[in-house]
């Protein structure tokens, strides 16, 4: 570290602000001047790094009238409140924002604290650590403030931001990729498993805009179910018909460790970045490993099921995961799950958490199409599945250089161009 680094306290080179009352009259908006951002908002898979969408938007005139400030364009901002804020998640504003009132954000200096550097230096913190509260966690302003910091010159800010800033930006490239790759094949599931496109345009007379060799695997005709109208041919049955389900396992938390001794453990927290905190030597007689690119499901809170892209690791108790059985294309059950998924976390009643059980699988069903029909969708959405567990990996040792290298660019223990040789692996 160069004797020109400085050694100050967070409040010399930012402005710490807490979010505003969000009534609930005024949510529920879709559109709007600004995006009004609860803790909420930072699980969407678009907001892993930038806060690009948001459930709720507000305009100027319901700005005004709640007395909201709007945080600027390279705020950095954090949960204030609650086991949220445990988490330490951080997301960069790229847009002018009010935030929800159990919400801060710190806003660097202009002209003297690059935004991004500011960004990196801030995820160094352990909120949990600093949190003042024991039932309830939260974060003061003056306590933030007196945080030690160090600040390099400017023009090594603005190097250090944009080494470990190139690296988050080609992980969110991937993130966009793979949510492209998989609305694609959701929207081929939909087409021929949900709306039977190509069996409508036999029935209309019209063409089924296929291939020969697929537009006649389709039948021409269709007949009624427990689940409406069907293709002539197919039928419905239940979900165990295309997928086995396991489930996770009670692994002792006694036993849970962050020294990563043993394996790690997924748990429902770990689904949104696939970068488990925990790990366990325990070997458990229903211990499940989960591989990369197979499906795993959250069994309370909200059922989502996700296609995993982390490391091999134990699967905790109440997350399961859908095997597709022989014969069954990966994104053919990922999209078939989605629906009875959603189904139940909407109709489901409970005081406090909302729990998805064996019960409710139990009764989830499967549109059963001839075996030709899914080998033709498989061999369309296959390289799309592989792509992403492509991407996925590929992100995480992204994610891995840039955690190794942060704490020691922002401490000055290497160097800018000591670092720099790092970026050659994103340019290949």
């Amino acid at each position: 570290m160069g004797s020109e680094w400085k050694s100050l306290q967070l409040g010399d080179i930012c402005e710490l602000r807490a979010g505003s009352v969000f009534p609930p009259a005024l949510q529920g908006k879709l559109t709007g001047t600004y995006p009004f951002v609860k803790v909420s908002d930072m699980n969407l898979p678009a907001n892993a790094l930038y806060i690009q969408v948001a459930n709720n938007w507000i305009n100027d005139t319901e700005m005004v009238k709640l007395k909201a400030k709007p945080f600027p364009v390279g705020t950095t901002i954090f949960a204030k409140i609650g086991e949220a804020l445990k988490a330490n998640r951080l997301r960069f504003l790229i847009q002018p924002t009010i935030l929800d009132n159990n919400m801060m954000g710190a806003i660097p200096t202009e002209n003297e604290v690059d935004p991004r550097f500011f960004f990196y230096s801030l995820s160094q913190f352990d909120f949990g650590e600093i949190a003042d509260g024991t039932a309830l966690p939260y974060l003061t302003v003056n306590g933030l403030s007196k945080l030690p910091v160090m600040l390099p010159p400017l023009s090594d800010q603005h190097s250090i931001a944009h080494i470990l800033g190139t690296l988050d930006e080609k992980i969110e490239l991937n993130r966009r990729m793979n949510e492209t790759l998989e609305a694609m094949a959701r929207a081929l599931f939909k087409s021929w498993f949900v709306d039977f496109d190509p069996v409508r345009a036999k029935v209309e007379g019209r063409d089924t805009g296929l291939p020969p060799e697929i537009s006649d695997l389709f039948p021409d005709e269709f007949v009624d179910s427990e689940l409406g109208e069907i293709p002539k041919g197919w039928r419905v049955d239940a979900i165990y018909e295309v997928a086995d389900v396991v489930y996770g396992a009670p692994f002792s938390s006694k036993l849970f460790n962050s020294n990563k001794d043993g394996k790690p453990l997924i748990r429902i927290r770990d689904l949104i970045n696939e970068n488990p905190g925990i790990w366990t030597a325990e070997i458990h007689p229903k211990g499940y490993l989960v591989n990369p690119g197979e499906i795993v499901v959250g069994m309370d809170g909200e059922f989502r099921a996700y296609l995993w892209g982390g490391e091999k690791a134990w699967l905790n108790q109440r997350l399961c995961v859908f095997r597709p059985k022989d014969s069954v294309p990966s994104f053919f059950l990922f999209n078939t799950i989605l629906a009875p998924l959603a189904e139940v976390e909407a109709t489901e009643i409970a005081t406090t958490v909302i729990h998805l059980g064996k019960n409710d699988i139990d009764r989830f069903k499967s549109i059963i199409s001839p075996i030709n029909v899914l080998n033709a969708f498989g061999k369309i959405t296959q390289p799309l599945f592989h792509k992403i567990i492509i991407g996925k990996q590929q992100s995480r040792t992204l994610s891995s250089l840039r955690d190794t290298l942060l704490p020691k660019l922002i401490s000055g223990e290497i160097r800018v161009g000591e670092a720099e040789k790092y970026l050659e692996v994103v340019e290949t």
